[in-house]
C-alpha cells in the first residue's frame, strides 16, 4: 500500500511559498512603475488594484492606513510609482504586491522641488509659531486673494454676510492656476499691501485640486509675500490633504473657504447671546451688590451709636477734660522753672559787668599795640640789613665789574657765549662784549694751545 507522508497539504505548499518570499531580500523593498487598472475607490476601507504595463500586470493591495496618507486621489489609468513589498496571499496560493507608498508619475520631481522649498524657508523661520498673528476678532474690512469667477469668492461672502454683516469684503481677483497665476497672485497682494492699514484680515485660497493645480501657491515668490503681508492671512488653498506652502506660512489655514470666512468673522448671534449672557451677569451682580450696601447701611442704621449720636462724645468729652487738667499743671511747671533760670541769668549778667570787660580790653589793646610797633621795628631793621648784604654781594659778582677791569666776553653770531677756541672757525664773525658797548671782530687766525688746562 502506498504511503501519503509525502503529499502536502494545499496549505503548508502556500505557507512554504509565502516563506520564500519573505525571506528574499530583494523582495522586502521593491520599486515600481505602472498603470492603475480596475481601480475602485473604497471609501474607509482597504484599496485593491492592478498595476500593469505593456505585457504584464500584477494585483495590489494597499492598506487604509497607508491610502490615507497620499497626496492626490488615485484614478484608473494613471501612471504611478508605488513602493513596498511582495507577499502571498495563502487562501487564494496567488501572490500580490503590498503597496506601502504611491505617487503620481511625472510629479516625482515636484514633490522633490515642493520638498527642497519646504526645507529651505523652514530653516529660515517663515513657518515659526512665533511669526504667526493673531487674528482679529471684529474685523472691519477683509481682503480676499482668489479668482473672481469661482466660487470660492462666493462662499466667503455668503458665509461672512451671514456670520458678521458689518464686515466688508473686496475682492483682489487673481490667477489661480497656471503659468502667470504666481505672479497674478503677487500682484493682488502687493495692491493690498499698499492699503494695508484698511485692511484687518487677508484670505488668499482656491477650491482645492491636484498637486499641478496647487503648484503656484507652491512657488517660492507668493510664499514669502503671503509671510510679509502686515496683516493676519487666512490660507484657504486646498482641503484636509492638499497641503501647500502658503498654508504653513499662513496665520491661520481654512480646509474650505467657508471655514475660512469663519475664522475671520464672529457669528454676530454668538456674540449678542454672549453680550446678553454677561448683560444679565452684571445686572445680577450689581442688584447683589446693591443688596448687601443696603444691609449694611440698615445695620449702620440700627446700631447704638447712630441711635444716640452723643454717646459717640462722651468718653472724648472726658478725655479732653483730663488733658486740659494735665495742660495747665505742666504750664505751672514750666512758668517757674523759667522765673528761676532768669534770677540765675540776672546774677551771671551783674558778675560780668560790660565796664569791666571793656577797661580790661582796652589794657590788652595798649599792650598788644606797643609789641606790635615793636616788633616792625626790629623786622624792618633786620630786612634792610639783609637787603644790604645781596645788593653787596651782587655787586662783587656782577659781570659788569669784571668788564671795567678791562675783560671781555665774547660770543658768535647766534648769541652763544664762546668758552674755547675749539668752537669758532678762520673768517668767523665774533660779538665782542665791553664793559660801555660791543663790537664785531673776524677771526683772521685760530691757534689751539694744547697745553692750555
Amino acid at each position: 500500500m502506498e504511503s501519503h507522508d509525502k503529499y502536502l497539504s494545499v496549505s503548508d505548499l502556500n505557507y512554504y511559498i509565502n516563506l520564500k518570499f519573505k525571506n528574499d531580500p530583494y523582495l522586502h523593498q521593491v520599486f515600481l512603475k505602472g498603470e492603475l487598472s480596475n481601480f475602485r475607490y473604497r471609501r474607509n476601507s482597504h484599496q485593491y488594484f492592478s498595476l500593469k504595463d505593456e505585457k504584464a500586470k500584477i494585483n495590489v493591495v494597499m492598506f487604509r492606513s497607508a491610502f490615507e496618507k497620499l497626496k492626490f486621489k488615485p484614478e484608473e489609468g494613471m501612471k504611478v510609482y508605488v513602493s513596498g513589498y511582495i507577499g502571498v496571499y495563502p487562501p487564494q496560493g496567488s501572490y500580490q504586491f503590498y503597496a506601502q507608498t504611491m505617487e503620481p508619475a511625472g510629479l516625482g520631481e515636484l514633490y522633490e522641488r515642493l520638498r527642497q522649498l519646504q526645507e529651505k524657508l523652514s530653516k529660515e523661520g517663515l513657518f515659526a509659531a512665533e511669526h504667526k498673528k493673531r487674528l482679529p476678532r471684529f474685523p472691519d474690512k477683509i481682503a480676499v486673494v482668489t479668482s473672481a469667477s469661482g466660487a470660492v469668492i462666493h462662499d466667503i461672502m455668503v458665509t461672512a454676510n451671514r456670520r458678521f454683516p458689518h464686515a466688508e469684503i473686496d475682492l483682489f481677483p487673481a490667477q489661480v492656476q497656471g503659468e502667470t497665476a504666481a505672479a497674478s497672485l503677487v500682484n493682488a497682494m502687493e495692491q493690498i499691501k499698499e492699503r494695508a492699514d484698511e485692511y484687518d484680515v487677508m484670505i488668499i485660497g482656491r477650491g482645492g485640486g491636484s498637486l499641478e493645480d496647487l503648484w503656484p501657491f507652491n512657488e517660492e515668490e507668493v510664499v514669502r509675500s503671503v509671510y510679509s503681508m502686515p496683516m493676519p492671512v487666512i490660507s484657504s488653498v486646498g482641503h484636509e490633504t492638499d497641503t501647500t506652502l502658503c498654508d504653513l506660512v499662513a496665520d491661520a489655514r481654512a480646509a474650505t473657504p467657508t471655514a475660512a470666512a469663519e475664522y475671520a468673522t464672529p457669528n454676530l448671534s454668538d456674540e449678542l447671546a454672549g453680550l446678553h449672557q454677561l448683560q444679565s451677569r452684571l445686572l445680577t451682580s450689581m442688584q447683589s451688590c446693591i443688596r448687601e450696601r443696603k444691609q449694611a447701611l440698615q445695620r449702620i442704621q440700627n446700631s447704638p451709636i447712630m441711635r444716640e449720636p452723643m454717646r459717640l462724645y462722651d468718653q472724648q468729652a472726658q478725655s479732653v477734660d483730663q488733658l486740659a487738667g494735665r495742660l495747665m499743671q505742666i504750664i505751672k511747671v514750666i512758668l517757674q522753672n523759667n522765673r528761676q533760670n532768669l534770677k540765675i541769668s540776672e546774677q551771671k549778667l551783674l558778675a560780668q559787668s560790660p565796664k569791666r570787660l571793656l577797661e580790661r580790653t582796652k589794657q590788652s589793646n595798649d599792650y598788644l599795640n606797643q609789641r606790635l610797633f615793636s616788633a616792625m621795628k626790629t623786622f624792618l631793621k633786620d630786612k634792610r640789613t639783609l637787603f644790604q648784604q645781596q645788593v653787596q654781594t651782587l655787586e662783587d659778582i656782577s659781570p659788569l665789574k669784571v668788564l671795567g677791569r678791562g675783560y671781555i666776553y665774547t660770543s658768535n653770531q647766534a648769541g652763544e657765549t664762546v668758552m674755547s677756541v675749539k668752537n669758532i672757525a678762520k673768517d668767523e664773525v665774533l660779538n665782542l662784549h665791553f664793559a660801555d658797548g660791543n663790537a664785531e671782530a673776524k677771526i683772521l687766525e685760530v691757534e689751539d694751545n694744547e697745553n692750555a688746562k
